[in-house]
């Protein structure tokens, strides 16, 4: 069975990583399948080709025969379903990882998305420089509960998982600001998860993509 996902044509991030292709890319590298990518421009993504398969007109979407999925979390769930690696067999270590998956993308994410808005899609506002330190104190706030769960383990829970997957690319928005540095112990978590061999290919397949001379007509 063929996957084929998704991913921008030219990601905003220049192929850093930062796109939420990378973290489907390394799902499929921890569990050892291959996949195709196609490439979709900003102006594709509001055509109704793409709306059908993803209703808000962004990246990643996910296809497997007559299955259309979208949405980073669900299909790296779909993946790590399907196929060992990336959910323990033991059924309450399982529901735990899972759990971590959500914690990654409900919780923690969304703090840390705040800032791109109020760099970039409010930066131009008055109240943008009175904001952004708010954001960064409920960035603060949320790392230290994550780093004080985390404390001197490898992993969330046990041996590494999606939901250490997921963490670690959410935390990987980070970088560019610097917070990260605060937190030691997440830092440390954070490189653990990029030197997988695993997110080395992936990040290695998505920076080659985003950095390939565009084919001729």
């Amino acid at each position: 069975m063929t996957h084929t996902i998704t991913a921008f044509e030219r990601s905003p991030d220049g192929g850093t990583g930062l796109a939420r292709d990378t973290r489907v890319r390394w799902a499929f590298e921890e569990v050892e399948q291959s996949y195709e990518v196609r490439p979709v421009s900003f102006a594709a993504m509001k055509e109704p080709a793409h709306l059908a398969r993803h209703p808000f007109g962004q990246i990643p979407t996910y296809e497997e025969g007559d299955l259309t999925l979208f949405e980073s979390g669900a299909i790296i769930f779909h993946i790590a379903s399907h196929y060992p690696g990336l959910l323990p067999h033991d059924a309450n270590a399982r529901a735990r990882a899972i759990t971590w998956m959500f914690a990654a993308l409900n919780t923690v994410e969304p703090p840390i998305l705040e800032i791109v808005i109020a760099k970039f899609q409010e930066g131009d506002k008055p109240w943008s420089k009175e904001r952004l330190p708010l954001i960064m104190d409920r960035i603060r706030h949320r790392l230290g509960q994550l780093s004080a769960r985390l404390g001197e383990v490898e992993w969330l829970d046990g041996g590494f998982s999606a939901g250490d997957l997921l963490m670690v690319s959410v935390l990987l928005r980070l970088k560019p600001s610097g917070i990260l540095s605060e937190f030691p112990q997440l830092a440390a978590y954070v490189a653990r998860g990029e030197a997988r061999p695993a997110y080395k290919r992936a990040f290695a397949a998505q920076l080659a993509f985003n950095t390939a001379e565009p084919a001729s007509g």
